[in-house]
């Protein structure tokens, strides 16, 4: 069914850079205006939906008063909570979605998916499921806890796994996410953006090395009681001495945005001292592996698959050495924040924003299916 003038309405933070984007791109469609349910005002319980409208559920991120309601802290750098905050975010997700569908509107967004998307355990299981090429993981599906340091290193002894991403089940933006290596009987070292203080455990724009088992268990014991996620770390490619990874954004089944992200340390976000990369550098070194572009993509559409009801996702996409193979290293619900990136060529959103793109394909009413062969593994090991 086609939307002509859908009513956009936006369950998000009117000062989230997100939520002021979409806003943006609506006005640029030409579209009526888009109205603001602020997330302060869902968990009062207060909200309002009229019949056709188009609801989308955003980031309740960059408001006080609602990371506190959400994860008992107003400090964004405060990294304990997230166990909290999963558990109250997916629950508003659900009340906002019966009442907008009680009321006849459209969701652009579906709960169950993203109680998915924000659970990396239960992410990396839905995606193993399908096919999809992950990094190995023990903890998939929640298999097997990991309530401390003791845990994770009898599923790296038993899994044979000496380099792993211990990762928050429910963290964002490398937010608790630690690379922990091994080396023989009390050799251990870990990169990390978290700070351990007498106050408890904060999120640094510096990354931090730790060199000894004693300071890198007492800091995995601090994070297990959110939940963790473990995960084989697995070698990437790289332009010089800067690992190379991908942002890839799909629309409506479509890989529509790519943006590289290049990084001397295992973690590439950008926040954290990654820099953006040469896309055409990068279809380059696929071409020159004898590879094609086109299937990078297309292991980022075969993830967004997994998730059909979610109009927007963000794929983090792992180049194997050689630039031969991918896996998908995690699925972003609002992974869609790439500022001044336009759409690839042939994608159907040359020239847009990640955003207008959305829109579009929100008025359009339709979305694009993805048929295609599973893509080969990525190579397991160290």
């Amino acid at each position: 069914m086609r939307v002509e003038s859908p009513r956009f309405v936006v369950v998000g933070n009117p000062d989230n850079r997100r939520t002021t984007f979409f806003l943006d791109a609506v006005r640029a469609a030409g579209l009526p205006p888009a109205r603001v349910l602020p997330w302060r005002q869902v968990l009062r319980g207060a909200t309002a939906f009229e019949p056709g409208e188009t609801v989308r559920i955003d980031s309740p991120g960059e408001d006080a008063e609602v990371e506190q309601v959400l994860r008992g802290t107003d400090d964004p750098a405060r990294v304990e909570g997230t166990a909290r905050w999963y558990e109250r975010f997916t629950r508003s997700v659900r009340e906002v979605a019966a009442e907008a569908r009680a009321a006849g509107c459209r969701l652009l967004d579906d709960p169950a998916e993203l109680a998915e998307l924000f659970d990396k355990r239960r992410c990396h299981a839905v995606l193993d499921r399908a096919g999809v090429p992950v990094p190995a993981s023990p903890t998939s599906d929640g298999r097997a806890p990991v309530r401390g340091w003791e845990d994770l290193r009898t599923l790296m002894r038993e899994h044979r796994m000496p380099r792993v991403f211990v990762k928050l089940a429910h963290g964002s933006s490398a937010s608790g996410v630690v690379a922990v290596e091994t080396a023989g009987p009390g050799r251990v070292r870990a990169v990390t953006s978290v700070e351990g203080t007498p106050e408890g455990l904060f999120n640094s724009l510096r990354v931090r090395r730790y060199g000894t088992e004693r300071q890198v268990g007492a800091l995995v014991d601090a994070l297990a009681p959110d939940g963790l996620h473990v995960e084989r770390w697995l070698p990437k490619a790289s332009f010089g001495d800067r690992a190379v990874d991908l942002r890839v954004v799909v629309v409506a089944g479509r890989a529509t945005h790519a943006v590289v992200r290049t990084s001397r340390s295992p973690m590439t976000n950008l926040h954290l001292g990654g820099e953006r990369g040469d896309l055409a550098r990068v279809r380059e070194a696929v071409a020159g592996a004898g590879g094609d572009w086109r299937d990078l993509l297309t292991v980022c559409e075969r993830a967004a698959a997994c998730f059909p009801r979610t109009l927007c996702v963000g794929v983090d996409l792992l180049p194997a050495v050689g630039w031969r193979r991918f896996a998908v290293g995690e699925v972003n619900a609002f992974g869609d924040l790439l500022p001044g990136l336009t759409g690839l060529a042939g994608s159907g959103a040359e020239g847009w924003d990640t955003y207008r793109a959305q829109v579009a394909a929100a008025v359009g009413g339709t979305r694009a299916s993805t048929a295609v062969p599973a893509p080969s593994a990525y190579p397991e090991g160290p």
